[in-house]
């Protein structure tokens, strides 16, 4: 039987490597599920929601941009493996912490001249960070 090791990693860490059922997330392209047995691909990540199917449930991790990989690993598996800059477990995310990162990124903004570019992309880096971290926890608790 064919079977799916998906690995998700950042630069710092392996923040999760197993067996799965499908890993579904996004790219520039639309939304994707890779499947045991998928054809080798390459692909962008656009920020948002990775999710990855187990025998023990469904797990969530919030990317901020990346890339993905499919191809094939030993016999009869499939290595799906998605490389994210900075990414996080859903559930380790701090509401309070992200709003107020949002906060701080939107009075950045409104504070900085229109000289300061280098300033003016971080901030909006951030505040783009912050929300889709706020998007990502609003949406698991409304499910």
């Amino acid at each position: 039987m064919a079977t799916l090791l998906v690995e998700i990693v950042t630069p710092e860490t392996a923040l999760w490597t197993g067996e799965a059922g499908a890993l579904m997330a996004r790219s520039s392209e639309g939304q994707f599920t890779i499947l045991p047995e998928h054809t080798a691909l390459v692909g962008d990540l656009v920020p948002g929601v990775v999710r990855v199917t187990t025998t023990t449930g469904e797990l969530s991790f919030v990317v901020h941009g990346g890339f993905f990989q499919v191809g094939p690993g030993d016999e009869g598996v499939t290595r799906a493996t998605v490389l994210a800059g900075v990414a996080e477990r859903l559930e380790e995310i701090d509401v309070a912490r992200a709003q107020a990162a949002k906060e701080a990124a939107e009075l950045t903004l409104t504070s900085l001249s229109d000289e300061a570019e280098v300033a003016r992309a971080e901030a909006v880096a951030a505040l783009g960070r912050a929300e889709t971290r706020l998007r990502a926890r609003t949406s698991a608790a409304s499910k």
